[in-house]
């Protein structure tokens, strides 16, 4: 379950930025949207939803590229840049380490991440910081300047720099009852085992996945990574998911029907009898329309006969299953376009609903339709508003509820859908195309006078 997730000068934010899924203080609409989890003998709180609003190129997705960011350094462990060959291009920042700085900047500042969530009973805060350069400062000598872990509100270690040189400070307090997921006798072994540590830093390593995995706490990092890998499902350009199952050879000479993905896809509405997945290559599944007549059975590519939102939604709808029987935290760019509002209406309630939402899933997504901007729907603190100002280029991110203290804005009597329309909350851009065209239209017509 996600808390918080805080980035610093990442592409359009210079200041740090905290997204926020805990529920704000004294707010009590809609409580069935709040999460309940235990970790470390403490009750902890979590909004179980989100929504992202903002003008085009405001920075609303660069807060998940953040995430997606943060996540693909945890999987490869380092803060270079990975062997092109090995990854896609989905997200170039994730990629090319030397995109993220802030993209207006002419300092040479320091990119750090934070992320705090629950698993396993555990409350895991990780944090690091690291040196880029400035935006496409390709030659930049990368350090790892600072990375923190606690566990349960305890410090298990921080990493630092003192006149150059590395500092380790390692604990096992965060441990406590929990003591399972440290290596064995690491605390009779303590002080050899800082020594150790110490040595084993690497200025372009992160600590977490090298040294302090293989000597202190393999099982606790498996634990960490699993939450990161399979439970923070984080997608940046929706539209390039590509939904399949790898199947064995002996069924890859029909089409394979996923019954949960057939389902969803039926009650959505198809034209087809069935989705299903054939495999012409026999390894690369093709998303395919199923046709049966007595027992033939005819397959024809989705995207040739189904609208481009069927084929968008059987793509997307695998990764809500997957959010909602694991209790992962699903975050999508514009999750909702090519998709009719009803449908993911439907979607949202159902991370809404505590008797189907029982382990803990959450979505966040960003948009521009204004539909979901209801009291009935969303509470104040998960509708979020993302602005950048047009002088300096720096984005910012702030909460529908940090307006409770200015009149009636963002009460929950207000009309959240009539105040974003008149400018009450920023992140809106008035858009008037109407004088680009009159020039145009007035050079076109000099220019065809011009010529006879």
């Amino acid at each position: 379950m996600l808390l918080e997730f805080r980035a610093k000068n990442y592409r359009s934010f210079k200041d740090e930025f905290v997204f926020s899924m805990i529920p704000a203080a004294k707010q009590k609409d809609l409580s069935y949207s709040v999460l309940k989890k235990n970790a470390g003998g403490r009750e902890y709180k979590a909004l179980c939803s989100s929504v992202v609003y903002g003008p085009n190129a405001a920075g609303k997705s660069n807060i998940i590229s953040a995430m997606d960011t943060l996540k693909k350094i945890l999987q490869r462990g380092n803060v270079l840049n990975p062997d092109e060959s090995s990854v896609t291009r989905i997200n170039p920042p994730s990629v090319y380490l030397d995109l993220i700085p802030f993209i207006s900047g002419d300092e040479n500042n320091p990119t750090s991440f934070f992320i705090k969530f629950i698993t396993e009973d555990m409350l895991i805060e990780y944090s690091f910081t690291v040196a880029l350069g400035k935006f496409a400062s390709l030659d930049y000598e990368r350090d790892i300047l600072e990375e923190s872990l606690c566990v349960n509100g305890l410090q298990v270690f921080l990493r630092g720099k003192s006149d150059g040189a590395n500092t380790l400070a390692l604990s096992f307090d965060g441990f406590k009852g929990k003591e399972q997921y440290l290596n064995d006798k690491v605390v009779e072994n303590f002080d050899s085992l800082c020594a150790i540590s110490l040595s084993s830093l690497n200025k372009t390593e992160l600590f977490l996945t090298s040294g302090f995995k293989t000597i202190v706490a393999n099982k606790f990092v498996e634990a960490f990574l699993t939450w990161i890998n399979k439970k923070f499902i984080v997608v940046y350009q929706a539209d390039a998911i590509q939904f399949g199952k790898k199947m064995p050879n002996s069924e890859q000479d029909h089409a394979y029907i996923d019954d949960r993905i057939d389902k969803a896809a039926k009650i959505f509405g198809i034209s087809s009898n069935s989705i299903g997945f054939v495999y012409p290559d026999g390894k690369r599944p093709v998303l395919s329309s199923v046709f049966k007549n007595g027992e033939d059975m005819v397959t024809i590519p989705a995207r040739l006969f189904e609208s481009y939102g069927t084929v968008r939604f059987i793509n997307e709808f695998p990764l809500v299953i997957a959010a909602i029987l694991s209790g992962g935290t699903l975050v999508v760019d514009e999750f909702d376009a090519s998709l009719h509002p009803m449908a993911l209406m439907n979607i949202i309630n159902i991370f809404h609903n505590d008797e189907i939402n029982r382990n803990n899933a959450q979505l966040i997504f960003n948009t521009h339709n204004p539909i979901f901007l209801d009291k009935n729907l969303y509470r104040r603190d998960e509708i979020k508003f993302v602005e950048r100002d047009e002088e300096t280029g720096a984005s910012s991110l702030y909460s529908l509820s940090d307006f409770k203290t200015y009149g009636t804005e963002g009460r929950n009597n207000a009309d959240y859908m009539k105040n974003y329309f008149l400018d009450r909350y920023g992140a809106i851009k008035d858009i008037d195309f109407s004088q680009a065209f009159i020039e145009w239209m007035n050079q076109a017509e000099e220019k065809k006078a011009q010529n006879g």
